[in-house]
């Protein structure tokens, strides 16, 4: 390893210094390795060598950095830290740091994915696999460059989604519940949109030439997922019945800027002709905000008796199908369809699987109609995406992260974490180190907890026990507690301990107070944890959450920085902006 080579460099400086041979030893300052002071017989050249006489202070034997580490360096800790330095050493040495060196660009968001879901959910991955968890790796976790973000909106300590996904998309922050126009406008106001919007890593990647994408387990115009594309004064007008019905004339739904991106964008810089195909891939839930309200335009797979809610008439739908037409082009809406398209022979592919939001992980076998994984999902789009020879910017988010928080339940908030993870992996798998830059963060944490002082390997959603014991620890009350828990949200509610939806516990009434858990099995999919402050549902955290990176551009995550600085950085990596410039004004 290159520690050793640091060790012999010092070794060999300090044998040459010591080997002077003895005080009289005339002619044996040759003598490199006559540490003994004997003689000079082992001069470097041995020419001169056997004239030194006995040294009258002879020094030590000089002692090898190697045998001082004797104990340490076959710790299997001191390895594994060695060979991270070691790999990152690599990874540094492989970057390509000019502008424009990634091909490809890949922004995955967890969604409400804070340090501490980051961490209980590489433990529970480990813990799932045999482990004691805490050593375990989610696949991002072995990047080798990360940093922090602070996650603050330009009027808010705690921040929305809305606010916080626009920073990383555009490169400036802005106020809550708005989506891709900056902080001069007034949520809510349609009239203030006008001059006030955000260009977006998206739209310059689809102006330079490059195919995009957009997947998200949300509704595909929630507030994530939309500020890749979409400019709003609120993040709820996700179709017109959302929006005001007077004073918002002049501003276009959500959905309807996502049928109709190519034409707004073409139509955004009409003096420059352009000409971009939109986006390739867009997959996610949200089939209610694209369907008229009206029973006949239901999806075979409708649980509602009336799907859309769509109050003008029009069927989204139909007119994306209409736009995009070709043999290439296609609409699926469940599992089979999925799976039916061939990735080297489709052109567009427009996916939504549920009415409102996708299954979470560990309900999605329960779907009628089937409903593809996250990873799945970035698969197919990698392997759609990289037909072009201009590369690929894509955005994964794993959207219910967020909500099974919201809705207090641990169990599925992890394991969406891991299936991020997954996701993460099979983009990496998929893509090369040289040309493709991947990025995962979050938009903002949660008010989650690990907590007491359990020992090492105690199942993560278990009862506290302490070193040493046996038993679960208890508190003043006398009863036990659990490793996770929230500060605040609706609490423990008695629901099915099978149930897989984390949405089960909003039918329960709000629990104030603690819950005698002993008899309780608390690693159940359908436990909810405890929170200290009773509310309707569990809120987000204002502290920072972490950047992991690796690719061209990925030296530059590091340290503590503004969420915006992760648009510069996909900015600086594809040279998005002046590739984009040099289509709209050539000359």
């Amino acid at each position: 390893m290159k520690l050793n080579i640091i060790y012999t460099a010092v070794l060999a400086a300090t044998m040459t210094l010591a080997g002077c041979g003895g005080e009289d030893g005339k002619n044996g300052k040759d003598g490199v390795n006559g540490t003994d002071g004997t003689n000079g017989t082992n001069g470097i050249d041995g020419s001169n060598g056997a004239e030194g006489a006995p040294g009258l202070d002879a020094p030590a034997p000089a002692v090898k950095l190697s045998d001082v580490l004797s104990n340490t360096k076959n710790s299997d800790w001191f390895i594994q830290a060695s060979e991270k330095v070691s790999d990152t050493q690599k990874a540094v040495d492989s970057i390509i740091a000019e502008a424009g060196s990634a091909k490809n660009i890949i922004l995955f968001v967890g969604d409400g994915m804070g340090v501490s879901t980051v961490t209980a959910s590489r433990i529970l991955e480990g813990q799932t696999r045999g482990m004691s968890g805490e050593e375990n790796s989610l696949s991002f976790d072995k990047f080798p460059f990360a940093g922090l973000s602070k996650t603050y909106n330009v009027d808010a300590q705690t921040p929305d989604s809305a606010g916080t996904m626009t920073a990383m998309m555009s490169g400036a922050k802005t106020d809550v519940g708005t989506i891709g126009v900056d902080e001069d406008i007034a949520r809510g106001d349609c009239a203030s949109v006008a001059g006030n919007e955000l260009a977006t890593a998206l739209e310059l990647a689809e102006i330079a030439g490059m195919s995009t994408g957009i997947i998200s387990t949300a509704r595909i115009t929630h507030a994530t997922p939309a500020a890749t594309y979409a400019k709003s004064a609120d993040r709820n007008w996700e179709d017109n019945s959302d929006m005001p019905e007077t004073g918002a004339d002049a501003c276009e739904d959500i959905a309807s800027q996502l049928v109709n991106f190519e034409a707004n964008l073409e139509a955004r810089h009409a003096g420059a002709t352009l000409d971009v195909d939109g986006i390739e891939v867009v997959m996610g839930g949200g089939r209610r905000h694209f369907l008229p309200k009206d029973a006949a335009a239901n999806s075979p797979d409708a649980v509602s008796s009336t799907e859309g809610d769509r109050t003008d008439g029009r069927n989204l739908v139909t007119e994306w199908t209409t736009t995009y037409s070709t043999e290439s082009d296609f609409y699926v809406y469940d599992q089979a369809g999925f799976d039916a398209i061939d990735t080297e022979a489709t052109t567009h592919l427009f996916g939504l699987f549920n009415e409102s939001h996708m299954q979470y992980e560990a309900d999605r076998a329960n779907d009628i109609a089937g409903e593809p994984s996250l990873a799945e999902m970035t698969e197919k789009a990698i392997k759609i995406l990289d037909n072009n020879e201009n590369g690929f910017f894509l955005m994964v988010e794993s959207g219910r992260i967020d909500h099974a928080h919201h809705a207090g339940n641990a169990y599925n908030a992890l394991q969406d974490t891991i299936e991020l993870s997954e996701a993460v992996a099979i983009a990496d798998e998929l893509t090369n180190n040289r040309d493709t830059l991947i990025i995962v963060t979050a938009d903002h944490g949660h008010v989650f907890t690990i907590a007491g002082y359990p020992k090492r390997g105690n199942p993560i959603l278990g009862k506290v026990v302490a070193v040493g014991a046996d038993e679960p620890s208890l508190a003043s009350d006398g009863m036990p507690y659990t490793t996770v828990n929230y500060m605040n949200g609706r609490g423990h509610v008695a629901v099915d301990p099978s149930e897989t939806d984390a949405d089960a516990g909003y039918s329960a009434a709000i629990y104030t107070g603690r819950v005698d858990l002993t008899s309780v099995d608390t690693t159940a999919p359908g436990f909810h944890q405890e929170a200290l402050v009773p509310l309707s549902s569990e809120t987000h955290s204002g502290e920072d959450v972490g950047i992991y990176a690796k690719g061209p551009g990925a030296h530059l995550v590091t340290g503590t920085n503004e969420q915006s600085i992760i648009f510069h950085v996909m900015n600086h990596a594809g040279d998005l902006a002046a590739r984009a410039n040099s289509v709209v004004n050539p000359d």
